[in-house]
């Protein structure tokens, strides 16, 4: 498993070249370039060719560089999936998927196009099709080059109807089945974007929110946003503290072959330590960044 902290993902227009330099400088985990909701119809092709031509200059560092696409459907969708296959993306991200079938689909036209078999596919889940076949699509990773889901609220309100409220109350349900169906086929998952670029309070609510729903990160739309984001998606110094104790805990020898210990007053078990063990690879992955 890529141990790498994907807190952050900044979306990116493909049509701005200043947006596509600035970010190589950005603090964020990843840089989702994109041609599809960001760019006007008559911008995606100069767009599809600028982002194949800002992937192979490189210089983006340890951010992932990931590229979005237009949908299958449309009239740039294969164009884009056989232009990028001579980038150096590390995942495609696909709009619109409604079931599995678009899985295979998508799977099957990156490898015609002849994507490294390393190049993952991650899928937007923003149609009301497709959250009710969330674990059907999950479960394509067993079979496709699928590895990460996407939080697309937006058109999911937009489609379904449902108000994207503060708290976004409606949605939790949402959020909760899209990480039970990730993790229970391996995939990463993010959240997705907040709308209000200068409201530093509703953005914090939004990522304590992903973070304790089990999310990865967030997917964001503004440079403003990344402070705030990779601080809530990282470990704290109490967090870290504790998952250290619980670790020296059990290798203490005295603890030897004991299932459950007292840790600081609670009871830690060998899935505690499990926790604790990820949570400080995490921590680690992070500061070596």
């Amino acid at each position: 498993m890529d141990s790498r902290p994907l807190r952050s993902v900044l979306y990116m227009p493909a049509s701005n070249a200043r947006a596509m330099a600035k970010a190589r400088m950005l603090d964020c985990d990843a840089v989702a370039l994109d041609l599809e909701d960001a760019v006007a119809p008559e911008a995606k092709a100069d767009a599809r060719t600028a982002l194949v031509a800002e992937g192979l200059a490189g210089g983006f560092g340890h951010r992932r560089l990931i590229a979005r696409i237009n949908a299958l459907a449309t009239p740039w969708g294969h164009d884009d999936l056989m232009a990028l296959a001579s980038a150096p993306v590390e995942a495609v991200l696909a709009p619109k998927v409604d079931d599995a079938a678009d899985i295979a689909a998508l799977s099957a036209a990156m490898d015609h196009a002849g994507f490294a078999p390393d190049v993952a596919l991650w899928v937007m889940i923003e149609t009301p099709r497709a959250v009710l076949a969330l674990e059907r699509i999950a479960a394509c990773a067993a079979t496709t080059r699928l590895r990460g889901f996407v939080l697309g609220l937006n058109d999911l309100a937009k489609d379904s109807g449902i108000a994207q409220l503060p708290g976004r109350s409606a949605f939790v349900p949402v959020l909760t089945m899209a990480v039970l169906a990730a993790r229970a086929h391996g995939l990463l998952i993010l959240d997705g974007v907040c709308n209000a670029i200068e409201d530093q309070a509703l953005l914090e609510a939004e990522c304590q929110q992903a973070r304790d729903s089990g999310f990865d990160g967030k997917t964001l739309i503004h440079p403003a946003q990344l402070d705030l984001c990779n601080r809530v998606f990282s470990p704290s110094l109490s967090e870290i503290g504790q998952a250290q104790a619980i670790v020296a805990a059990f290798a203490d020898p005295a603890n030897a072959g004991k299932g459950a210990l007292r840790v600081d007053g609670k009871m830690a078990e060998l899935l505690h330590l499990a926790q604790a063990e990820r949570l400080l690879a995490k921590a680690e992955a992070i500061a070596q960044r």
